[in-house]
């Protein structure tokens, strides 16, 4: 069974204002890792004793796409420092989506960015929001981007949110897409009616079911992620980790 990471865009106010200090209680929840969704001006090695200090791995690293094509090499750079071996995609503009032949284009810079990060000991990977799961001649764009990389050079980091906000199930696409699953973001739906992200264990998603599968495929972290909160950040992120590690207890 994989770890449980937090990524960090979801305590992002709290990291502005004390990033070591937060990390802090990230880690005495029990999280095992963190995803970076930037790293708030903190050169390589001060941020690597960050997380030596608070028992934290590096679960991953959101990078946009205009460094990811025009300073690769300092990503890289950044990540290997602070022993992240997952660099991953978290958004693309519309002209690189709009069509069928913009998500082949995509693919093949993937490929090219994959394949710079693989021969350095990474993974790249891409995560998913909604907007992938527009069909163009009745196929999913998210469909085309992964049918057009190689499977070695680009993983998907799957958002459970925004299957069910479609009125899909992540699972299928998860079963879809295998191993290449090495991530995903454990994110939940408060419910049909009301779209947005809650607790994990408190809305829609069956997360048995995707950790089983998981599981299975061999994921490597269970990345929780959460955007509105009716309860404090940290108390939320708490409940959420808790929810999940039951989960995964009754799995083993």
């Amino acid at each position: 069974m994989g770890k449980i990471g937090l990524q960090l865009f979801s305590i992002r106010e709290l990291l502005s204002d004390d990033f070591a200090g937060t990390l802090e209680k990230v880690g005495k929840i029990g999280y095992e890792g963190v995803e970076f969704a930037g790293y708030y001006n903190i050169p390589a090695k001060e941020m690597k004793k960050i997380l030596d200090d608070t028992n934290l791995k590096a679960a991953g690293s959101h990078v946009g796409i205009d460094d990811l094509k025009n300073s690769l090499d300092r990503v890289i750079e950044y990540n290997l420092e602070i022993g992240n071996k997952n660099i991953v995609c978290p958004w693309l503009p519309v002209e690189m989506r709009d069509s069928a032949d913009a998500y082949k284009k995509t693919a093949d810079l993937f490929n090219k960015i994959g394949d710079k990060c693989k021969s350095n000991g990474l993974q790249f990977g891409y995560h998913n929001h909604e907007f992938e799961l527009e069909k163009f001649d009745g196929i999913y764009g998210l469909d085309i981007l992964v049918s057009n990389t190689q499977p070695e050079l680009l993983h998907m980091e799957l958002d459970t949110f925004f299957f069910d906000y479609c009125g899909l199930k992540a699972v299928d696409f998860i079963e879809k897409y295998g191993e290449r699953c090495s991530l995903l973001h454990i994110k939940d739906m408060k419910s049909k009616e009301e779209k947005v992200s809650t607790i994990v264990g408190s809305g829609t998603i069956d997360f048995t079911e995707v950790l089983s599968l998981g599981s299975k495929l061999n994921t490597s972290w269970y990345i929780i992620e959460q955007e509105e909160f009716e309860k404090p950040q940290l108390q939320s992120i708490e409940e959420s980790f808790n929810n999940l590690k039951n989960i995964m207890a009754k799995i083993k």
